[in-house]
């Protein structure tokens, strides 16, 4: 359609779904693009076909149209993650304390929802975002699972081998925690993952009370990143002393990917850290995060 190249598409996706909403910088074309509704069988490239035919319905206004944005949607994302999204709101607060007595009593939707990530695992056609916010929901969503499966424990090191259970069936694959952390996101390069993927411990990150989604990972990353460096409780940071979660310790090459530890907290911090500051590690705090 020649119209097209007079058209510029800039679609922003956002982890809530439902009804689209459309901003446009021709009100007369929102009222006919906003009755389009969220559905997950359509594919991108089918979804802006849809937009196309209802823009030709005024052959004058399209050549007009300098730009559509579409924001809260997760139609074209590779997989939707509502039903861990809804469970995250209702079961974990904003400090990130999970109750596991309510999840529990929701045992089923949990299930169903790891059932829902069996039956479509990563491919090849999957971007990064997709695939780290996959996996690190599977992480976070079995981590809760093998919780309830032990529940009441006062720590899930009161577990045998709590990161090798074998448990869950992804696609024609049986995996544990480990291969999710070690085997499939530490191999991303994406060293925030270790503060969104959540061990059910009080000195882990706090669990994020949202899943997270491809279209709005970097912002999450980089909120759970700034908040675990704040939190005095896990990590204390002045100019000329570190004191670090053993995260640090334990990971550091994954930090040093394109510097220093130091140089990956400056990133996220507004001290001023002194790249002769002494460095030390806080203990860590297996107790159950609920």
């Amino acid at each position: 359609m020649k119209y097209l190249t007079s058209i510029f598409f800039v679609i922003a996706f956002a982890s809530c779904s439902g009804t689209k909403k459309v901003i446009e910088k021709k009100p007369q074309v929102v009222a006919k693009t906003e009755t389009l509704k969220t559905n997950d069988s359509l594919s991108k490239k089918e979804y802006q076909k849809k937009i196309i035919k209802v823009l030709e319905t005024n052959k004058e206004e399209k050549e007009s149209i300098e730009e559509i944005i579409i924001e809260h949607d997760t139609t074209f994302e590779a997989f939707n993650h509502n039903m861990f999204n809804e469970l995250l709101k209702k079961h974990v607060s904003s400090q990130g304390h999970v109750n596991y007595l309510g999840f529990k009593k929701d045992a089923n939707k949990l299930k169903n929802y790891i059932t829902t990530l069996s039956n479509k695992t990563p491919n090849k056609d999957w971007n990064k975002e997709d695939k780290l916010a996959y996996w690190i929901n599977a992480y976070n969503a079995m981590t809760i699972d093998l919780i309830l499966r032990n529940y009441p424990v006062k720590s899930i090191k009161d577990i045998d081998k709590p990161w090798d259970k074998r448990f869950w069936k992804l696609g024609n694959k049986w995996y544990n925690l480990n291969d999710i952390e070690h085997q499939i996101l530490r191999k991303m390069d994406e060293p925030r993952i270790h503060f969104a993927i959540v061990c059910a411990s009080i000195s882990c990150p706090k669990l994020h009370n949202e899943a997270y989604s491809a279209s709005n990972l970097e912002e999450q990353l980089t909120k759970v990143t700034k908040v675990f460096l704040l939190d005095t409780n896990r990590n204390e940071i002045s100019q000329n002393s570190l004191k670090l979660s053993k995260i640090f310790q334990w990971f550091a090459k994954d930090f040093k990917q394109n510097g220093s530890i130091i140089d990956f907290i400056s990133q996220y911090s507004d001290v001023e850290i002194s790249s002769k500051a002494k460095k030390s590690f806080k203990t860590y705090n297996w107790d159950l995060n609920d």
